[in-house]
C-alpha cells in the first residue's frame, strides 16, 4: 500500500502526523512548521489498475521519427543536437495516448514521445551521479527566475529532482525530498517536474503541487494547474482532477490552456457532454478558444458517436470559421475517426483537404490513410500512398509496413503480401507480433489452415510470444470453419500461456459454440467471462442474447438485455428484431411494449423502430408507434409506409392498410396523396389490380395530379393481369395530365397496343422511346411489334420493322428471325420465310424449333400439307432435329383436315425413333383421336401414359369423358369419372357438361340435377343443349314438377329460348296430358318472337290426343289444312291417334282409309301408332280390325305375325328393320317395341324372342341389355316397351339357369335388374311390370334400397331359385297355336301383367299392401276362399306380434 498525502488545491489541514527522529528541525523547523496535511488518502496498486479500462499487453516499440527533420524530410530543416529534446512531437491524434499508437489489427504500438512542450526526458538522456549533484549544490547560490530561465543547466536540475522523487519508498513523502532540496528551481521547472514524475507516478505529481501550493513564495500559475491535469487525465482520475479546477478556477483566471487541459480529462473519459459544456463557460467568459480547444471538440465528438458522412468536412469548416487553421494534429484526428467508422472516402476527403491548404501530411497521416485503406479493402489505394510517401523522402517505419501488409492480407493478396514483408525484413525490421498476427488472421481467412499454424508455430520460435490477438484470430477462424474441438484446444493453449483472454476472444469462442449449435456450453463460457470481470460490449451482448433466444431462455435473455441498457450499451437492430420475434412468438405483450418503448427512450427514430417491428411481425405495433408518432406531427417516410404496407399486404389485411392511410391522412392533410400513392403501387405491385383502380380513382377526384410511379405500377399491373383497355386508358390519361411517361410505360403501352391488334400505335410509342434518348436494351418490345404485324397478315409492315433494327447494326438475335418468319408464315408467304431461314444461317445463327416450326406453319399455309413431309427430310438432312412442338404442329395441321391415318402415323415413327411424347403431345394427341372416335388407339395411349409415370389431367379425362357419351358407352363415363375422383382431380365446367348429357340421356335425371347444382355453385352455367336435354329427359320420365320447374329456370338464366326448346316443353304437356298449358305455352312463344311451326301445332294436335280431346286435336288438323299448309302424315297420324286412345277403334279406322283417300301413305309413326293401340285391345277382333286396317294401307306383316308360321315372315321382318334403321335409330326401336308388346300380350312369344334376338343383332337393341359373364351378370330394360322387358327376362333367365347349372360364368354377389321408372304414353311401367312378373314366380329380386327403378337379388339365393323354382322348370317361350278369343295381358296400375293375376294382385295388394315375393307367389296360387282365409290370419298375427310388442314395450318402461 502507497501511502499518499494529498492536499487539494485551495483546501485546509488539520495536525500533521509524527514525523522521524533523524528528521532535521534545524534550518527548516520553520518550513516543518508550516507544513499542513489536509487529508490522507490511499491509493493501492490494485486499485489503480482496476479502474483502468483493460489493455492489451504489447511490446514496446520506439517511435525514433520524432523530430522535424524526419517527419518533414523535404522542408531542409536543420536539427540542433542540444535542442533536440525540445522540438515539438509528432502531429499524432488528440484521441491517443502520448505512449500509444493504433496498428492496422487493433493491437497498440508502444512508442516514445514527447506531449506539449515538456522535455522529452527518457533514457538517452545521461544520468548524473550522486558526485556531481552534489557538487552543483555546493555551488548553487540564490537566482533570480530571470535568470534560472537563462541557465542552460535547467534540463539537468528537472532530472536530478525528478528522480530523488520517483526513488522515493512508499512510506516517504516528497516534502521531505522538496524541503531539504539545497538546488534552486523556478517556477517553470516545477511544472517540468510534475509532468516528468507524472508519467510514473501521478500521486507524487499531486504532492509536489500541494508542496507549493503551501510556500509563501510560490504563487499559483495556469501553467502548473494545466501541467497536473493533464497527468490527473492520462492517470484517468477524472473526478479529482475536476475537484481541482473547480476550486482552483476562480484564481487561475480565464486561461485557455486550463480549460484545453480540463476538456483533454473530459474527452480523455469520453464524456462529450461535458466537454460541450466546458466550451459555453469559456466562450461566455470571454476566452476564445484556440485550434487545440477544437482539436480536443474533435476528439470528444469522434470519439462519442459514429462518425457520419460529411461530418469531419463540417468540423473542419466549425474550425476554419473561428479563424484558425487547422494543423496536422486536426487532420489525423479526423482520418483516423473516419477509420474507425470504416469510411474510407470521407478520409480521403480529409486527406485531400489536408494537401489543398497547405498543411504538410507527416508520416503518422501516411500511416492513418494506409491503415484506413486497408481497411477498406482498397489495397491498391494503400499501395500507391506507400509509394508517395517514399518519393516523399518518408522512411517507412514499423507501423507502415504493417498497415501495408494488412491491407494486402485482407484481400487475400498473398503474392504481394510476401513481397512488401521481404522489403520490411530487408529494411532492418523484424517480424513482431502485429505481423505475424495479420498473416495468421490472413491464411484463416483463406481457409489455409495448415499454413496458419505453422506461422503460429514459427511465431514462438522466433522469440514473440503470442499474444491474445494471436489466440483470438485462431479461435475466430477455426470457429467460422467449424472446428469447434480445435478452436477449444487454442482457448486452452491460451490458458497456458498465461495470456489472459479479451473479451474479443470470449466473443469469438461464444460464436463458435452458437454456430455449431453448443448452446450450453455458449451459455457457460459467457457466464465465466462475466466471472473474469470482463465487461460485455454491444457485440458480446448480442452473441449471447442470439444464443438465449434461440435456447428459448428468455427470462435470462430479458435480464441481460436490461443489464446491456443500464451499462448504457444500445442494442443493434437485429438484436431488437430478434428479441421481438421471441417475445412475439411467446405471446409476450408485456415485454414487446418494454422493449418499445426502451427504443424510444434510446432516440431511436418512428421510422425505424417501425421498420424494426415490421420485421418481427408486429404489424399492428408499428401502425400504433407510427400513428403516435405522426399525431405529434411527425412525418413519415415512404421507406416506413412501405414497410407497414407489405406487412398488412403479406397478412392480407388490405382493410387495415385503408383505415392506416385514412388515420394518417386525417393527422396530416398534406400527406393524403403521397400515402394514398403509396398504397395504390403497393396494391398494384401485390396484383390487387380491382383495389388499386379504385383507390387510383378515389385519389384522381381530390388529386388529379399524380405521380408517374403511381401511373406505372398500375400501367405494369394492368399489361400482366391483360386488362389491356384499361392500359390503354391509363396510358391515355397520363398524357392527357401531362405526365412524363417512363421507360416502363412506353414499354407496357406498346406492348399492350400489339396484343390489342394495333400495332401502328405500338410503333409510333416505340419511336417515342427512343427519341428521349433511352438505349435498346433488348428486342422484345420489336419482337411483339413484329408478331403483331403478322396476326394482320401485314407481313411487309413486319418486314420494315425488321429492316430498321437491321439498318442500326445492332447483332439480331433467333428470336427476331423467328417473328420474322412467324409473320411470313401467317401469310403464307413461305418463298420470303424459306429466304430469311437461310439468310439466318448465313448470319451463323442456329434456328430454333420455333424457327422451324415457323418455317413449317408458313409451309402449311402455303397449301403444301401433302408434301411436309419432304420439308421434314430435308430439315433432318441439315442436321436439325425435329422438336416435339413440330411434331405436335404437324399433328394438328393433319387432323384439322381429317387425316386421322397420318396422325396416327407421326405418332407411332416417333415412337419407333425413341422420341417419347410429352404431356402437352399427349394431351393433343388424345383430342383429336377422340374427336374421331377411336377408342381403342385412345385406350392404347392412355395405358402407354400410365406405364410411363404419366397421370392423367382433367382435360384428358374430358376428352376421354367426350369420347365415351358419344359412343354411348355410359357404364366407361361412369368408370372414369369415378377415376377421377379417386385422384383427386376437380371436374370443371366441360366434365360437368359432358357428365350433365350423359346422366340426362341414359333418364338418370337425380344424378343429372346434382351435377346442375354443383356447376352452379362454382360459377358454371349449362349451356342451353345441356338444358333441353335435361328437360327433355324429365318429360320423358314423366317428372312433371321437375320438368317446369327447370324451364322456369330456363327462362330466367341468360340462355335464351329457342324454338325447340319450346317443342320439347310442349311435348312434356303433351305427355302430361296438360293440353292447356301447351296451348298457353304457344301463346307464349309467339310473344317471344318466336312464330310456331307445323312441327309446333303437330305436337299441340298430339297433345290434345293425349289428353282424350280428339275432337280439338282434329279442329287444330282443320285450322291447318284451311291455313293452307303443306299438312303430311304425321297431322294425319295425330289424328288417328287421338281417336285410338280414347278406345274409338271405327274413328280411328276412318280416319286412317280419309288419310288414303287424301293420297297419303302411311309411315313408321302411324305403324306404331295402329299396333300400340291394338296391343292393348282387350278382344282379338278389335285387335285384328285394327292390323287389317294396316294391311290395307299397304302394310301387312304385323297382321301375318300373328296369324302365320313366324318362319316365313324372318327375312320381311329384316327387311323391315333394315329400313327403318336407315331412317332414324329410335324408329326402329320404337317400332321393336310395339311389336314385342302385340306378340307377348298375344301369345307370339316365341316369334317375340327371335326379333327380340335379331334388334340385338342388328344393333337396334343395345348389346350388353343383358350380360351372364363371369362375376357380371346383370340386365338394363329401362328403355324396352314392358312386352319386349318381359321377353329379355325370360331370355336372361334362360343364361343365368345356365350357368347355375354348369358352375360357369360364376355369379357375382349381388345381381342388378335395372327396369327405370320411365311410365309410357300408354300408362304402362316397365319396373311395375317386372315386379308383378317377378313377384308371381316368388323370384329372390328386390327393390334396390340405394337406386330407384333397379331389383337387386343376391346371387347365391338367385341359382337356388333358378334351380329349384317350378316356374323355372321350363323357360323356353312358346306361340300358341292359335289365337286367344281376348288378350292375355291387361293393364292394371301401370302394370302389364297376366289377366287372371289381376283380381289376385288386387286382393293382395288392397289388404296387405306391399308383400316380399315368396309369399306374393304363395298367395297368388291359392283360390280366392283359400287367399281371403290366408290374408284374415297373417294379419291377425300382425295384430298378436305388434300387441305383444308394445306390453314388452311398456313394462320395460315400468321398470325404468
Amino acid at each position: 500500500m502507497l501511502t499518499v498525502r494529498v492536499v487539494l488545491v485551495g483546501g485546509v489541514s488539520s495536525s500533521p502526523p509524527p514525523r522521524s527522529s533523524s528528521t532535521k528541525t534545524t534550518s527548516n523547523s520553520s518550513n516543518s512548521s508550516n507544513k499542513v496535511l489536509i487529508s490522507t488518502l490511499a491509493f493501492s496498486s490494485s486499485s489503480s489498475s482496476a479502474s483502468s479500462p483493460e489493455k492489451l499487453q504489447c511490446p514496446q516499440f520506439k517511435y525514433s521519427r520524432a523530430s522535424p527533420s524526419v517527419r518533414w524530410p523535404h522542408l531542409n530543416l536543420r536539427e540542433d543536437p542540444s535542442e533536440n529534446q525540445m522540438d515539438s512531437p509528432p502531429s499524432r491524434p488528440a484521441n491517443e495516448d502520448n505512449n500509444t499508437q493504433t496498428s492496422p489489427t487493433g493491437a497498440l504500438l508502444e512508442t516514445n514521445g514527447v506531449e506539449g512542450s515538456a522535455p522529452n526526458l527518457g533514457n538517452d538522456q545521461q544520468v548524473l551521479d550522486e558526485a556531481s549533484i552534489q557538487g552543483m549544490g555546493r555551488l548553487a547560490k540564490k537566482h533570480s527566475r530571470l535568470v534560472l530561465k537563462r541557465t542552460k543547466g535547467w534540463r539537468q536540475r528537472v532530472l536530478r529532482l525528478s528522480n530523488a522523487i520517483c526513488n522515493l519508498q512508499p512510506n516517504q513523502f516528497v516534502a521531505d525530498v522538496l524541503d531539504n532540496w539545497i538546488e534552486q528551481l523556478a517556477p517553470t521547472d516545477y511544472c517540468l517536474v510534475v509532468k516528468q514524475v507524472g508519467q510514473t507516478h501521478w500521486q507524487r505529481a499531486l504532492e509536489i503541487c500541494e508542496w507549493l501550493k503551501l510556500r509563501h513564495w510560490y504563487t499559483p500559475n495556469a501553467r502548473m494547474l494545466t501541467a497536473m491535469l493533464a497527468v490527473l487525465g492520462r492517470a484517468n482520475q477524472a473526478a479529482l482532477a475536476e475537484e481541482i479546477f473547480q476550486r482552483a478556477e476562480s484564481t487561475i483566471g480565464n486561461c485557455v490552456h486550463v480549460y484545453n487541459a480540463m476538456m483533454g480529462v473530459y474527452a480523455r473519459h469520453g464524456d462529450r457532454e461535458k466537454v460541450e459544456e466546458l466550451l459555453q463557460l469559456m466562450r461566455s467568459r470571454g476566452c476564445k478558444p484556440d485550434l487545440v480547444t477544437f482539436n480536443i471538440l474533435i476528439n470528444s465528438r469522434t470519439k462519442a458517436s459514429h462518425m457520419e458522412n460529411g461530418a469531419a468536412i463540417r468540423l473542419l469548416s466549425e474550425v476554419r470559421k473561428a479563424g484558425l487553421r487547422p494543423d496536422a494534429i486536426t487532420y489525423n484526428t479526423l482520418i483516423t475517426a473516419c477509420a474507425a467508422s470504416s469510411n474510407s472516402a470521407e478520409a480521403a476527403d480529409v486527406f485531400r483537404d489536408m494537401e489543398r491548404f497547405g498543411c504538410e501530411p507527416d508520416l503518422w497521416t501516411y500511416n492513418a490513410m494506409i491503415s484506413v485503406y486497408g481497411r477498406s479493402g482498397m489495397d491498391e489505394e494503400a499501395e500507391k500512398l506507400f509509394c508517395t510517401l517514399q518519393a516523399r523522402g518518408f522512411l517507412p517505419d514499423v507501423v507502415t509496413y504493417n498497415a501495408l501488409l494488412y491491407s494486402f492480407a485482407k484481400n487475400g493478396k498473398v503474392e504481394k503480401f510476401d513481397k512488401v514483408h521481404r522489403k520490411m525484413t530487408s529494411a532492418g525490421f523484424r517480424t513482431d507480433e502485429i505481423t505475424y498476427n495479420t498473416m495468421i488472421h490472413m491464411y484463416g481467412k483463406q481457409g489455409m489452415h495448415e499454413e496458419a499454424f505453422l506461422l503460429h508455430k514459427e511465431m514462438k520460435e522466433s522469440g514473440c510470444s503470442p499474444d491474445a490477438v494471436t489466440f483470438t484470430i485462431l479461435i475466430d477462424f477455426l470457429g467460422k470453419a467449424g472446428l469447434i474441438a480445435e478452436a477449444v484446444k487454442v482457448f486452452s493453449e491460451m490458458s497456458e500461456a498465461q495470456v489472459r483472454p479479451t473479451l474479443r476472444t470470449f466473443s469469438a469462442l461464444i460464436c463458435a459454440y452458437a454456430k455449431a449449435g453448443m448452446l450450453k456450453e455458449a451459455e457457460e463460457t459467457y457466464d465465466w467471462m462475466v466471472r473474469t470481470g470482463i465487461k460485455s460490449d454491444c457485440l458480446a451482448y448480442s452473441v449471447i442474447l442470439d444464443v438465449l433466444l434461440k435456447a428459448n431462455k428468455l427470462k435470462k435473455a430479458t435480464v441481460l438485455c436490461q443489464n446491456m441498457v443500464q451499462e448504457g450499451i444500445r442494442p443493434d437492430l437485429s438484436l431488437y428484431e430478434s428479441m421481438l420475434q421471441v417475445f412475439v412468438r411467446e405471446d409476450m405483450k408485456e415485454d414487446v411494449k418494454k422493449l418499445i418503448a426502451d427504443m424510444e427512450v434510446y432516440g431511436l427514430d418512428p421510422s425505424t423502430i417501425c421498420s424494426i417491428l415490421v420485421k418481427a411481425g408486429c404489424n399492428g405495433q408499428a401502425a400504433e408507434v407510427l400513428k403516435s408518432a405522426a399525431a405529434r406531427g411527425y412525418s413519415p417516410d415512404h421507406e416506413t409506409l412501405f414497410a407497414i404496407f407489405s406487412a398488412y399486404r403479406s397478412s392480407t389485411r388490405y382493410a387495415k392498410a385503408h383505415s392506416f392511410v385514412n388515420f394518417l391522412s386525417e393527422v396530416r392533410m398534406e400527406s393524403i396523396a403521397v400515402m394514398c400513392e403509396a398504397l395504390i403501387i403497393m396494391l398494384a405491385e401485390s396484383k390487387q389490380v380491382e383495389a388499386a383502380m379504385e383507390e387510383f380513382k378515389t385519389l384522381r377526384v381530390c388529386y388529379p395530379m399524380v405521380g408517374s410511379s403511381v401511373y406505372e405500377a398500375l400501367i405494369l399491373a394492368c399489361e400482366q393481369a391483360e386488362l389491356l383497355a384499361e392500359t390503354s386508358q391509363l396510358y391515355s390519361d397520363l398524357q392527357f395530365y401531362g405526365v412524363e411517361p417512363t421507360f416502363n410505360c412506353y414499354r407496357s403501352a406498346a406492348m399492350v397496343y400489339c396484343k390489342m391488334g394495333f400495332p401502328e400505335t405500338a410503333e409510333y410509342l416505340i419511336g417515342c422511346i427512343f427519341k428521349n434518348g433511352a438505349t435498346l436494351q433488348d428486342f422484345s418490345i420489336h419482337v411483339a411489334l413484329i408478331e403483331a404485324y403478322a396476326k394482320q397478315k401485314m407481313w411487309q409492315r413486319a418486314e420494315s420493322v425488321f429492316g430498321q433494327l437491321r439498318f442500326l447494326n445492332l447483332p439480331l438475335d433467333g428470336k427476331v428471325w423467328n417473328a420474322l418468319i412467324y409473320a411470313y408464315a401467317e401469310s403464307g408467304c413461305y418463298e420470303q420465310a424459306r429466304a430469311a431461314f437461310d439468310e439466318m444461317l448465313r448470319f451463323g445463327l442456329s434456328p430454333t424449333a420455333e424457327t422451324i416450326n415457323g418455317l413449317m406453319q408458313a409451309f402449311i399455309n402455303a397449301e403444301r400439307l401433302d408434301h411436309l413431309q419432304d420439308l421434314v427430310e430435308e430439315m433432318q438432312q441439315m442436321g436439325f432435329r425435329i422438336s416435339k412442338s413440330t411434331v405436335l404442329l404437324m399433328l394438328n395441321s393433319f387432323a384439322e383436315v381429317g387425316n386421322v391415318s397420318e396422325v396416327k402415323r407421326i405418332y407411332h415413327d416417333m415412337k419407333a425413333a425413341g422420341y417419347l411424347p410429352n404431356m402437352q403431345l399427349y394431351r393433343k394427341l388424345i383430342d383429336l383421336l377422340s374427336k374421331r372416335g377411336c377408342v381403342r388407339d385412345i385406350e392404347l395411349i392412355v395405358k402407354e401414359m400410365k406405364a410411363a409415370g404419366f397421370k392423367l389431367d382433367v382435360s384428358i379425362y374430358n376428352s376421354m369423358l367426350s369420347l365415351y357419351m358419344d359412343t354411348g358407352n355410359s357404364t366407361k363415363v361412369f368408370e372414369l369419372y369415378q377415376g377421377m375422383q379417386a385422384a383427386g382431380l376437380a371436374p370443371d365446367n366441360n366434365t360437368y357438361s359432358i357428365l350433365f348429357a350423359m346422366y340426362s340421356r341414359h333418364l338418370r335425371t337425380e344424378e343429372a340435377f346434382t351435377i346442375l347444382r354443383e356447376m352452379k355453385r362454382f360459377g358454371y352455367g349449362p349451356t342451353l343443349n345441356s338444358y333441353k336435354e335435361l328437360l327433355s329427359t324429365c318429360g320423358r320420365l314423366q317428372l312433371w314438377e321437375e320438368t317446369e320447374n327447370l324451364f322456369k329456370e330456363m327462362e330466367m338464366s341468360s340462355c335464351k329460348l329457342d324454338r325447340s326448346a319450346y317443342h320439347i316443353m310442349i311435348k312434356a304437356y303433351r305427355r302430361a296430358g296438360e293440353y292447356k298449358k301447351a296451348e298457353n305455352l304457344l301463346a307464349e312463344m309467339k310473344n317471344s318472337g318466336i312464330e310456331p311451326t307445323l312441327a309446333t301445332m303437330h305436337m299441340l294436335m298430339d297433345s290434345y290426343g293425349k289428353g282424350e280431346e280428339p275432337e280439338r286435336a282434329e279442329k287444330v288438323f282443320r285450322n291447318l289444312r284451311d291455313a293452307g299448309l303443306n299438312l303430311g302424315t304425321a297431322q294425319y297420324t295425330s289424328v288417328v291417334d287421338a281417336y285410338l286412345k280414347t278406345g274409338d277403334y271405327a274413328m280411328g279406322i276412318k280416319k286412317l282409309m280419309k288419310m288414303k283417300e287424301d293420297g297419303f301413305e302411311p309411315d313408321y309413326r302411324t305403324w306404331t301408332c295402329v299396333i300400340g293401340s291394338a296391343s292393348i285391345c282387350q278382344n282379338t277382333s278389335e285387335a285384328l280390325d285394327l292390323l287389317n286396317a294396316l294391311r290395307e294401307m299397304g302394310f301387312p306383316l304385323p297382321v301375318r305375325l300373328l296369324t302365320e308360321s313366324s318362319e316365313k315372315l324372318i327375312s320381311e321382318v329384316e327387311n323391315v328393320l333394315e329400313g327403318l334403321k336407315v331412317l332414324e335409330e329410335e324408329v326402329a326401336f320404337g317400332f321393336v317395341n310395339v311389336i314385342e308388346n302385340l306378340l307377348w300380350a298375344f301369345e307370339r312369344r316365341a316369334t317375340a324372342a327371335w326379333i327380340f334376338e335379331m334388334a340385338i343383332q342388328k344393333e337396334i337393341y343395345p348389346r350388353d341389355v343383358f350380360r351372364v359373364e363371369d362375376k357380371n351378370w346383370c340386365a338394363d330394360f329401362q328403355r324396352l316397351s314392358a312386352g319386349a322387358a318381359l321377353v329379355g327376362l325370360t331370355l336372361w333367365m334362360d343364361h343365368m339357369q345356365d350357368a347355375s347349372l354348369q358352375g360357369i360364368p360364376e355369379s357375382p354377389k349381388l345381381v342388378t335388374l335395372v327396369t327405370g321408372s320411365t311410365i309410357y304414353s300408354n300408362a304402362i311401367s316397365v319396373n311395375k311390370t317386372l315386379k308383378a312378373y317377378l313377384w308371381e314366380m316368388g323370384s329372390p329380386f328386390l327393390p334396390s334400397n340405394t337406386h330407384s327403378g333397379s331389383l337387386v337379388a343376391k346371387g347365391h339365393s338367385l341359382r337356388m331359385w333358378l334351380k329349384d323354382s317350378p316356374f323355372c322348370t321350363d323357360l323356353e317361350l312358346k306361340d300358341c297355336s292359335s289365337l286367344p278369343d281376348c288378350n292375355s295381358m291387361q293393364i292394371y296400375k301401370g302394370s302389364f301383367m297376366r289377366a287372371e293375376l289381376v283380381p289376385a294382385f288386387r286382393q293382395i295388394r288392397e289388404s296387405m299392401g306391399d308383400v316380399r315375393p315368396k309369399k306374393f307367389s304363395r298367395l297368388a296360387l291359392m283360390s280366392s276362399e283359400k287367399r281371403e282365409k290366408a290374408i284374415a290370419a297373417d294379419l291377425e298375427g300382425r295384430k298378436k306380434v305388434t300387441e305383444k310388442r308394445k306390453g314388452y314395450l311398456q313394462s320395460k318402461r315400468r321398470k325404468r
